[in-house]
């Protein structure tokens, strides 16, 4: 995959599954990546992959303190990110609603919602200032139809689809708020839901070198769009 000029994308939930796949297609095709994620051994490897074209922070979206601090370091290298992709996420484990947790709801939404809240919250005011720049959050085929057993990620999901449709109001012309739907991919988090069926899935590696196309393809066109990355 190529791309004709240097993008600087800042991805969370960068080190596993969609994430850790989409950030070694950008890294291949020439591109800065401000990334993050939990686990530091696996940010490690990034920036042993990537070198001095990434930023990494281990960082919760749950925490607006740690996103705003490693957006702020990252804007303050002059990595204001062309792109966002607010890709970290979390579904529960299946069951009827109300046989799931006060707990297990609330982190759900947390990281799912608030975690992307948490992301604009940073990114936005310095990408309106340069007047450009693209905030994708990752939405699900559970955020646009319900499915039984999921209903804390169908909320979440559904969540996602309204703040961004919102936020794409708000935005000044010329840049776009774009919630995008990754498809049936085999990562962890579908393995949670389907467990080894999962595996009849594509994986995140060649899910991967569709999708980066097609994210560094959004643009100001697209801003309030509710899209999924092509079969």
């Amino acid at each position: 995959m190529e791309h004709a000029t240097e993008r600087i994308i800042a991805l969370t939930g960068a080190t596993r599954g969609l994430g850790r796949a989409l950030a070694e297609r950008l890294l291949e095709a020439g591109h800065r990546l401000v990334a993050c994620g939990r686990s530091e051994e696996a940010l490690a490897e990034l920036e042993q992959l990537g070198g001095e074209r990434v930023f990494a922070r281990p960082v919760d979206v749950r925490s607006g303190v740690q996103v705003a601090a490693w957006a702020g370091e990252a804007c303050a290298r002059g990595l204001t990110p062309d792109l966002v992709i607010a890709n970290a996420g979390k579904i529960n484990d299946p069951a009827p609603l109300w046989e799931v947790s006060a707990e297990e709801f609330d982190e759900v939404l947390a990281v799912n919602v608030s975690g992307i809240a948490n992301v604009v919250r940073a990114f936005a005011p310095p990408m309106i200032a340069r007047g450009r720049g693209v905030l994708a959050g990752l939405s699900s085929g559970w955020g646009r139809f319900a499915s039984p057993e999921v209903a804390p990620y169908c909320a979440s999901k559904f969540a996602v689809e309204g703040m961004i449709s919102a936020l794409a109001q708000e935005l000044p012309d010329g840049m776009a708020a774009v919630a995008v739907g990754p498809g049936v991919i085999d990562t962890g988090m579908l393995r949670q839901v389907r467990g080894e069926a999962a595996g009849d899935c594509e994986s995140p590696e060649a899910w991967s070198r569709r999708a980066a196309p097609f994210f560094l393809d959004l643009g100001a066109a697209d801003n309030g769009a509710s899209v999924s990355v092509p079969a």
